[in-house]
Order: structure tokens, then sequence, then C-alpha cells
């Protein structure tokens, strides 16, 4: 593997886009085979059998139990007469086509379909900027290539990064870029809306179906009906939603709260996260099955501090409306803000950059950029008693910010701390944290933003 930020990343260029079979694999995410997957190319079957393509010692399945096929990029499943049935969400089906990134439930093992990852790259994009997003360097230019691509097609995309690195951003810019730019797009956010108020504001409610319902309300999937929805910060998700969320996503269909019969929805969805989700599954906080429903493609946004020769070009963006004709970017205040860490990633830069260009215009107009006073630095250190200190929230801010600041500073030190007493033994350092090497290798790449060595 290459130095690349991303490391492998699925391939849907124009072939999934014009309707051509792609590439898929099944992957048993629950039940004694987890951990399990194979590659298809064409129709294949899943049982008990030796002869089948992903083979299950699951006693709940039948020898063989179904078959999934490759069409118009879709999957078609075909339950073959099993003992105990094959089912999505809790329909039990005979014959189905459904979305890749589908999960089945097969005797009690699930099994997901999703996009088999590559063995090779994406070539970087030439482009600097997608959208709204913006970058010189080559983690984000792998980003754009992946984006470009997404565009063109229908899947379903989990966007992942710290807190402030623009994951909102990738789901506006897909959003604009894909042939769906003409309808709504709509954001949800988890975190924002009361758990006993989720479910009608996300699937829409009828009216006089609780207190306070006094009027029918569409919902955020029905809102965004011909369009694209945004579930940001999907990790905050409740669990007892989960499941009807899955099932939405599943049969392409609503059932608003107070309604007998549900709707079908035209939704294009693309999650984000600034959690460990496949942690978040091993605690018990997040189903596994919704999990690969939503992750069909994995787009991982890097720290500010991991792409520090996009600085200047951040800055000049930013700054193009605030600051004297044909002044330049440059200079000693450039340099303290490439040196600094950037706990809050590019929203931290956004409102530094705005706080000094406050501050900093006189009587006469706008202040030169040389001239800008930046207040960054160092965050005050607290005394730790788990090892080791990591910095403590820098200015007031909203409580779900200082929260997410605080949670990556923690990681950082962690991680930092973590290398210095095992380097170079990875077992040994997962093996000290309590963690299993997956889960560490993807600790590793979320503070570090690369691939681990």
């Amino acid at each position: 593997m290459s130095g690349s930020s991303l490391g492998y990343t699925v391939d849907i260029g124009d072939g999934e886009a014009a309707g051509t079979p792609v590439a898929l694999k099944l992957v048993v995410v629950d039940g004694p085979d987890a951990g399990a997957e194979v590659p298809i190319d064409g129709p294949s079957e899943i049982g008990a059998e030796p002869g089948c393509a992903l083979v299950l010692s699951d006693p709940a399945v039948s020898r063989r139990h179904a078959r999934v096929a490759i069409g118009n990029g879709n999957i078609v499943v075909t339950d073959l007469e099993s003992r105990n049935g094959t089912f999505v969400g809790e329909a039990r089906i005979r014959e189905a086509e459904l979305p890749i990134g589908s999960v089945l439930r097969i005797g009690k093992s699930l099994v997901a379909v999703q996009l088999r990852w590559r063995i090779r790259e994406v070539p970087p994009s030439n482009a600097r900027s997608f959208g709204d997003l913006y970058g010189e360097s080559l983690a984000m230019r792998e980003i754009f290539a992946i984006l470009e691509r997404v565009a063109r097609s229908d899947v379903t995309v989990l966007v992942e990064g710290e807190s402030g690195t623009g994951k909102e951003l990738v789901a506006r810019s897909i959003h604009r870029a894909s042939r769906r730019a003409s309808g709504p797009y709509v954001v949800f956010d988890c975190s924002a809306v009361p758990a006993d108020l989720a479910e009608s504001e996300l699937f829409g409610h009828k009216k006089g179906a609780f207190s306070g319902a006094t009027a029918d309300r569409p919902g955020a999937f029905r809102s965004a009906h011909g369009g694209t929805l945004c579930l940001d910060e999907l990790g905050e998700l409740p669990l007892d939603l989960q499941p009807k969320l899955l099932r939405a996503l599943e049969n392409r269909e609503v059932r608003a709260v107070g309604e007998d019969a549900p709707r079908k929805i035209d939704v294009r969805v693309i999650a984000s996260t600034n959690r460990d989700l496949h942690a978040e599954v091993q605690r018990g906080r997040f189903r596994a099955d919704l999990l690969y429903r939503l992750e069909v493609v994995r787009v991982r946004m890097p720290p500010l501090r991991a792409r520090p020769d996009d600085i200047a070009g951040l800055v000049e963006r930013l700054l193009e409306n605030d600051l004297p004709p044909g002044d330049r970017i440059e200079g000693e205040n450039l340099k303290k803000l490439a040196a600094y860490a950037w706990p809050g990633n590019v929203r931290e830069l956004k409102n530094t950059l705005a706080r000094a260009v406050a501050l900093g215009a006189g009587p006469d107009g706008p202040a030169r950029f040389t001239d800008l006073v930046f207040n960054v630095g160092p965050a005050t250190a607290a005394p730790a008693t788990i090892g080791f200190e990591f910095p403590g929230v820098a200015e007031p801010m909203p409580f779900k910010d200082a929260k997410a600041q605080l949670v990556e500073a923690f990681e950082r030190a962690y991680v930092a701390a973590l290398r210095k007493r095992h380097p170079g033994n990875v077992q040994r350092a997962a093996d000290a944290a309590g963690l299993s090497r997956k889960h560490l290798y993807e600790l590793l790449k979320r503070v570090e933003g690369r691939e681990p060595e």
C-alpha cells in the first residue's frame, strides 16, 4: 500500500453509471462466520453446501439458501426455497430487486452485499476543488477523485471525519454535482433532535398522532423526495430508531407516525459522523446491519493538521472579500497559521480569520494580511490523571463542538502516548489499548490522516 491518506478506495466509475455490472462482495456482518467475505462477479449462491460461493456454518442456514445476482446497478436476491427463509429487515422475500448495500438475514446470520474494494487506488483528481470543498494536497485530490465518481451514481455514502473537517460540505457538493441537483437537499441533524421527537421529524407524522401534533408533517425523508437527504451526526441516532431507518433504506418507503400505510420515497442518502461506528457496533450502540447498509462508499475527511499544504489556499479563499485588493497571503502570519494544529479544523480556521478581520479593520478599511493578529497557539493544558496531558477547550463554544474538540484532542494524545510506549508493535499496542487490530488501525488512520505504517 502506498502512503495515500485514503488507502484502497472503491471504483464506481462510468461502468456503473451506465448500468453495466459492478464488482461486489458478500460480507458476513453477524453470526458464526462474522468477518468472512467473498467477491462475486455473477450469480452467486449462499448456503451450507461446500459448492456455494459463500459457505455458512450457521445451523439455521439451508444447504442452498439464497442466490444473489447483479443487474442494472442493483442486486436481485432469490430465496432458494430455504427452510427458514431469507429476510431484508422484517420482510421475508422470495425474489426482490434491492439496492447495493442491502443486508440479508439468512438463518441467524446477517450478510451485507457491498461494492468491492479494488486492489488499486483511484488516481488523484487534477482538480483543486469539488463544489464547496478546496484542497491542493494529495489527500484532498484523492477525495475529489472519489466524489467525482460517487456523484454520477446513486449509492449511499458514509462520510467520516473530525468535527469541522467539512463532512456536510461533502454531502452538499455531491448533491449539487449529481443528477438530483434540481431536487431538494435536506439536512437532518441526528444530534439536534430530542429522542422522543426523532421519529416524527425523520419520517413525519399525522395530525393528532400525539400531543402537540396539530398538523400533518412530512418529515425529512418525504421533504427530500427526488433529492438528497444528509443524515448529519449519524452516530447520535437513537438505537431504537435505527431499525426503522434501515427499513426505510431497504424498502424505499416510510410510514409517518399515526399513519397505517407506508409511502414510497425516492431519496439518496448521505450520512456523516465523527464517531468510529465500527467501535460503536462492538459496544452495542449502533446496529451492524445499518452500518453496512450505509457505508456502500466510505469517505474519510482528513484533519486540517494532516494537510498543511492547503492552509494558504484556504486562507486566500476565506479572505477573498475581506482584504485590500492585491494583498498577498504570505509572511510570518501564514507560517503561524500553517504551524498550528487546528483541533477545530477548517471551522476553527474560518472563525479565527473572521475574528482577526473584524478586530483588525480600521476607519480606512480592511487591514492587510500581514497586519492581522491571529490568536492561535498551544491550547492550555490541564492536569490529567490518565498518564498524559491533552488540550482543554481554548474558548467558549457550543457544547457539541466543545465535546467533539476534547474527544479529538484526547484521541490524538492517546495515540501519541501509545505509539511512544509500543513503537512499531501494532499487536502489543492494540492489546494495551484493549482494541482489536482492526479498530486500532481505524483509530490511527483517523487521528494521523494516513494509512498506518
